[in-house]
Parts: structure tokens; C-alpha cells; sequence
């Protein structure tokens, strides 16, 4: 293990992340709150300054890292950037328990959602941006992001890229993985910008069109409002969420191809066919199960639409408390809350690809049963899965069910009722945010003991980094001097 280059990393992302707090600052003096609005941000950019700096001052010798340290960095930043970003909630007091605070700003680098928060409206318009602010930088990665814009370190940034990035698999969309992260980002903010635009044009004000885009654009729902989307009642900006979130769920390489004309080729993607469907199937079923429960079946529908869009996609808007919906609605809310969004997109879950490869894994086995002598290759986009891919795809389950049944045990201490804490750890480690039950869209995890917030925190960051970099990270064996 190269602690050295591990160190070094982190500060400099520490420095990084400091700059990205300024506009929060900037919001603090647009809207004449002062001192007691500036500080808490000027103290902690400060610390993270200082921190960053005593890191990286220093160049180590040996520059090199590979997956190993990549890992680590990975793991070790999210931890890091979630504690020191927590500060500006603690130090202003408007979270007094440094938990909280922690189990606040986890929810909004890991793009989840959830919150502590009883009157989120109480919160002062800076705080408000940064709570926002941070689903923005977390769902690209704040390392893809210092990818793009730090210094070269070494060409194996592929290694912490390939750390941070969803999915299954990575793959570059350009020779070099510096540009790659730029190019990542031009689209991620670009559509974000044209999102704002949108919102403005249904009469939403420029804050709050800005605190709804980087929630859609994270895919992390953090909202201005205490009734989330459902507190502008407008079909337009429902819709244009709705479209939104479903884009910014979409693999981002699809996005690409998109903007420099190979459309045809990006919509022969099989994980994007998987992704419409399931999309489709389930909101006709739950259009089914509620035409009873609805009146108006415009109303239905786009309940319905915007609902799955925000559930499929882990970003966990509401316009609707859909904890009261009847259990068959209920129940593929909670499915789609595993499945998640494509691979390389900003949101949490499974992701669509995997699911895709477990349905034709399963499929394969019951004709290899009928068959045993058939010799049947597992193809996904076209090409056929090396074994290396399948084992990776089958202990990414392993590990998630063991670590899924082990937080559910934990959380069942605090909440007597399996619904609401089957469905808190799923909208925690799939980074949706509002689950079921106790957790439902209309409450919050605040009735939580700080021990289950803590643990329900790195779940969250657990989730988002998919498992093995924070294993890496907290396995003995990685910091041991080779």
C-alpha cells in the first residue's frame, strides 16, 4: 500500500471540495444573513484548507497507485468529506448533535435523500443551497469531478475512477480518463443548467429552481420545500421532473453518443431496453392496482409517472405519499428501490445491467437443468460475459445480501415494524432517501437512535460506492507496508 499517494489525494480533494463551498457562502451574503450565515462556512473551509494542505503539501516521491489504493482513496474521501461537510449544519447549530449533521451531509454526497431534518423550511437559504450543493457534486463523484480539473498525478487515475464509478463494468468514453471526466461533467452540468431553465419557465423562483435541479440532476431529491415537489401542485414541473430524473438515470456513455449524433446507436443499448421496460411495466401495473383509488385518471397517471420515475431512479421526490397506496403498488415501489437506474448514471440501486445478467443467469441455469449438456454463452450488449465479469456480478449480490440482512438487524432494534425497517436500509443502500412505513415520503429517520444513524450513514456511503471500496478501505490487510 502506497499510504503516501492515498494521503496526498485526499487533501488535494480536501482543497477541492473547500473551493466548492464558497457559493454557499455567496447565497449567505445575497440573502443578508451575515455573519451567523457566512461563519459556519468560512470556519469550515478554513479547517478543510489547512487539513488538505498538511496532506499534499508535499509531492511524494513514488507516484504510483493501482486498484488497491484506489479503493482506498475512494472510501477514505467520502468518509472524510462527509464528516467535514457536516460541520457547517453543526457549527451554525441548526443540527446541534454532530450525528445528525453527519447523517445529513452522508445523505447528500452518497446522492440518497433521507433526512433528519423535521422543518427542512426553517433551514437559512445557504444552508439550504449547500444541503442541495452537495447532491450535485456527489453524483457525478467528487473524484471524477478532481479528476477533470487537478493536476496530472499519474495515468492510472483509471484506478480510482473505475472505484467510483456505478456499475458493473467502466468503460472510457475517451482515449484518456482525465478527459473522460470532463466530458462527463460538460453534459452532467450542461443538463442541469437546461433543467434550471426549464423549472424557471414553469414559475419556479431561480433558488428554488437551482435546489431542484441539483436534486434531480444527483438524483438525491433534496428539496427547498417541507412537501417536497408536491408543494407547487403543477403538472408541468411534475412532468419535467419526472423526464428529468428518468434522463439523469440513463447511462451517461448513451448520453454521448446521443450528442454527437449516433442516437441509432445508442438506443440498440440492451440496458437501456431493460430500463424502459421495467419502467413501463410498472407503471401500468400500479396505474391497474390504483384505478379505484384515483378519480381522475390524468391525475393517476401522472402520480403514478412521476412516483416511479423518482423511485427507479433512487432520487426520492414526492408528489404523492404513496406509503398509503395499497400493498401490490406498495411492493413494486419497494422492487423498483433494489433495481435503481442504468450504469454509469447518477443513481443508486442495483442498476439495470445487473439485473438484466441475473434474470439470464437464472434463465441458463433452469435449461442447463433440462439440458445439462448444452453449452450455453451469457451475452449482454451484444457481447458474450467473461467469466471474470459473471463472478464479479454474482459476489456483488453476495456481499449486498449479507451486509443488507446485517443493517436490517441493526435498524429492527430501534423500529418494531418490519416494513419500516426493511424499507429504511433499502432507501439507505440503494440512496433513495424516503422508504415505507415510519420512512415513508411524509416523515423522517430522525426517531432513529444515533447508533442506527451512524451505521444507516455509511450504509449510505456504502451504497453509493457499491460495496468493495470501503471493504478495501477497512480490511487490515490494505494498510500494511508491502
Amino acid at each position: 500500500m502506497n499510504r503516501r499517494i492515498v494521503f496526498y489525494v485526499l487533501g488535494r480533494i480536501m482543497i477541492v471540495t473547500a473551493a466548492l463551498m464558497i457559493p454557499s457562502v455567496v447565497v449567505a451574503l445575497l440573502y443578508g444573513e451575515g455573519w451567523t450565515g457566512v461563519y459556519p462556512f468560512l470556519v469550515t473551509i478554513s479547517v478543510m484548507v489547512l487539513v488538505g494542505w498538511v496532506l499534499s503539501y508535499r509531492r511524494p516521491d513514488d507516484m504510483t497507485y493501482y486498484m488497491k489504493e484506489g479503493f482506498a482513496i475512494v472510501g477514505l474521501t467520502w468518509i472524510v468529506l462527509s464528516l467535514t461537510g457536516a460541520l457547517p449544519y453543526y457549527i451554525s447549530g441548526r443540527i446541534p448533535k454532530f450525528y445528525d449533521a453527519f447523517f445529513e451531509t452522508a445523505s447528500g454526497f452518497t446522492t440518497t435523500g433521507a433526512s433528519i431534518l423535521p422543518d427542512i423550511e426553517a433551514l437559512p437559504h445557504s444552508l439550504l443551497f449547500w444541503r442541495s450543493f452537495s447532491l450535485m457534486i456527489g453524483g457525478m463523484g467528487i473524484l471524477v469531478f478532481a479528476l477533470a480539473v487537478m493536476p496530472r498525478t499519474e495515468s492510472k487515475e483509471v484506478y480510482v475512477m473505475r472505484a467510483e464509478m456505478p456499475g458493473p463494468t467502466f468503460g472510457k468514453l475517451r482515449s484518456k480518463v482525465r478527459s473522460t471526466a470532463r466530458v462527463l461533467y460538460v453534459i452532467y452540468i450542461a443538463m442541469m443548467l437546461v433543467l434550471v431553465i426549464l423549472l424557471l419557465v414553469g414559475g419556479m423562483s431561480l433558488f428554488d429552481a437551482f435546489i431542484h435541479a441539483f436534486g434531480t440532476a444527483g438524483t438525491g431529491g433534496f428539496s427547498s420545500k417541507a412537501m417536497s415537489v408536491a408543494a407547487y401542485n403543477s403538472t408541468y414541473i411534475e412532468v419535467v421532473l419526472g423526464i428529468a430524473m428518468l434522463v439523469f438515470g440513463t447511462n451517461f456513455s448513451l448520453i454521448y453518443l446521443i450528442l454527437k449524433g449516433r442516437a441509432k446507436e445508442a438506443f440498440k443499448s440492451e440496458e437501456l431496453r431493460w430500463y424502459l421496460a421495467i419502467i413501463a411495466v410498472a407503471v401500468v401495473a400500479i396505474s391497474i392496482n390504483l384505478r379505484n383509488v384515483y378519480e381522475s385518471v390524468g391525475i393517476l397517471f401522472r402520480d403514478v409517472f412521476f412516483t416511479v420515475a423518482s423511485v427507479i431512479t433512487t432520487t426520492g421526490y414526492a408528489v404523492v405519499d404513496f406509503t398509503y397506496w395499497p400493498l401490490f403498488s406498495r411492493l413494486v415501489l419497494l422492487l423498483l428501490m433494489f433495481v435503481g437506474s442504468m450504469a454509469c448514471s447518477t443513481a443508486g440501486g442495483f442498476k439495470v445491467s445487473r439485473v438484466a445478467i441475473y434474470c439470464k443467469m437464472f434463465i441458463r441455469e433452469i435449461r442447463c437443468s433440462i439440458n445439462p449438456n448444452r453449452v450455453l454463452p451469457l451475452r449482454f450488449e451484444g457481447k458474450q460475459l467473461s467469466k471474470p465479469i459473471l463472478r464479479q456480478v454474482t459476489n456483488y449480490l453476495i456481499l449486498y445480501a449479507a451486509l443488507f440482512t446485517t443493517f436490517t438487524l441493526v435498524v429492527a432494534i430501534d423500529v418494531n415494524n418490519f416494513e419500516s425497517a426493511f424499507s429504511a436500509v433499502a432507501a439507505t443502500f440503494n440512496n433513495i432517501g424516503p422508504g415505507l412505513g415510519l420512512v415513508g415520503p411524509a416523515h423522517n429517520y430522525s426517531f432513529l437512535t444515533p447508533f442506527s444513524k451512524v451505521v444507516l450513514s455509511f450504509a449510505m456511503i456504502m451504497g453509493r460506492l457499491e460495496i468493495l471500496p470501503m471493504i478495501v478501505l477497512f480490511s487490515p490487510s490494505t494498510w500494511r507496508k508491502v
